[in-house]
C-alpha cells in the first residue's frame, strides 16, 4: 500500500490571507467611490434606480400584452435618466464635498483658536501679543468706517 504525504509548508494561514485580501479589494474599493467620480457615479446610479421602479410601477399598469414597447420605454427612460441626471448629480456631489471641506477647515480653524486661547489663559505674554493683535484688528475696523 502506497501512501504519499504533502509537505507543503504554509507560512500563513490560507483563510487568514484569503480574508486580509478580500478587506484589502474593498478598502480599494472604498477608495475608488471616495473621489468626486466615484460619488457622482453612485447618485447618478441611484437616481436612475429610482426613476426605473416608478417607470416600472407606471408601465405595469398599462402593458398588457406589449411585453416589448414596455421593455423599450423602460430602457429609453433609463438612458434619458443617465443622460439628464449625470451633470446635476456631479454638481450635487462637488457642492457637498466642497460644504464638507469648508467645515472640516472652519472646525481645525476653531479648534486651534481654541487652543490658543487656552493657552494664552496661562500665560501672560501670549495673552499681551493676542490683545495688540486684537486691538489692531479693531483700529483697522474703525478705519474702514471712517
Amino acid at each position: 500500500m502506497i501512501t504519499s504525504a504533502s509537505i507543503e509548508l504554509y507560512t500563513e494561514h490560507r483563510g487568514l490571507a484569503r480574508i486580509q485580501g478580500a478587506m484589502d479589494y474593498l478598502r480599494q474599493t472604498g477608495a475608488r467611490l471616495a473621489g468626486a467620480r466615484g460619488a457622482s457615479s453612485m447618485l447618478l446610479t441611484a437616481a436612475v434606480a429610482a426613476l426605473m421602479v416608478a417607470a416600472n410601477e407606471l408601465i405595469d399598469s398599462w402593458s398588457d400584452g406589449h411585453l416589448l414597447a414596455a421593455w423599450m420605454v423602460l430602457w429609453g427612460i433609463a438612458f434619458a435618466g443617465m443622460a439628464l441626471l449625470a451633470v446635476p448629480a456631479r454638481n450635487a456631489v462637488a457642492l457637498v464635498r466642497s460644504g464638507a471641506k469648508a467645515w472640516a477647515e472652519a472646525r481645525r480653524h476653531a479648534a486651534e483658536d481654541e487652543k490658543t486661547w487656552n493657552a494664552a489663559l496661562h500665560d501672560a505674554r501670549l495673552m499681551a501679543d493676542l490683545s495688540r493683535a486684537m486691538n489692531g484688528i479693531a483700529v483697522e475696523d474703525m478705519r474702514r468706517y471712517r
